[in-house]
């Protein structure tokens, strides 16, 4: 598998139940997209909710993506908006965690695998289910600042969502496409959640 940007691996591999399923579900990261770029993302994706998963939802330099601002410019679009402080990453291992999840080379991702065992983040997954549309064409979107995927927490949020609730999962990006989720090959599912060490 090649190795991307500060030793995270990039997925090669291939995941056959997300094929041709239609997701429910999109992750993107804001990046460096001004707001008239972001706008014709989300409605050509047909985003009906976007759920930011920021642990700190501002920035200096892109002011529109501030959390107040998204509340207020993305209704006037009609997507709805919601910060979900739960899902964000910046975790931090417990001394006793120090050796799980070791399928992860990045300590940062580790971290956030540990997360996901909490009752804390599921709560707020069972959340973000209720609020996943079952006959509706509309989307909900998990959005934090990173535009590649692989590089973000996001792509254990999706993880969860995919192994552990079936919901398929793409991952949106800056051209408008769509890439298929394929959970990590490391991944363990048990009755606490993943645990990323085979």
């Amino acid at each position: 598998m090649p190795v991307g940007h500060e030793g995270i691996v990039a997925p090669t591999y291939s995941f056959e139940a997300a094929v041709n399923v239609t997701p429910t579900v999109l992750t993107f990261g804001h990046g460096t997209a001004d707001q008239s770029h972001l706008t014709a993302l989300l409605e050509a994706a047909k985003v009906g909710l976007v759920v930011d998963v920021r642990r700190f939802p501002g920035s200096r330099r892109q002011p529109h993506v501030a959390t107040d601002e998204l509340a207020r410019w993305l209704p006037d679009r009609g997507i709805r908006y919601r910060w979900e402080p739960r899902l964000g990453g910046r975790r931090r291992l417990a001394p006793t965690q120090a050796g799980s999840d070791p399928w992860w080379r990045v300590e940062a991702f580790r971290a956030y695998a540990a997360h996901t065992r909490t009752e804390e983040f599921q709560a707020a997954i069972v959340e973000l289910m209720q609020e996943v549309p079952a006959d509706s064409e509309e989307r909900v979107a998990v959005m934090c600042s990173e535009s590649l995927w692989w590089r973000c927490h996001r792509r254990l949020v999706a993880d969860v969502l995919v192994l552990l609730h079936r919901v398929a999962v793409a991952h949106l990006g800056h051209d408008g496409s769509l890439t298929t989720h394929v959970p990590a090959a490391g991944a363990r599912v048990t009755t606490d959640g993943l645990y990323y060490d085979r």
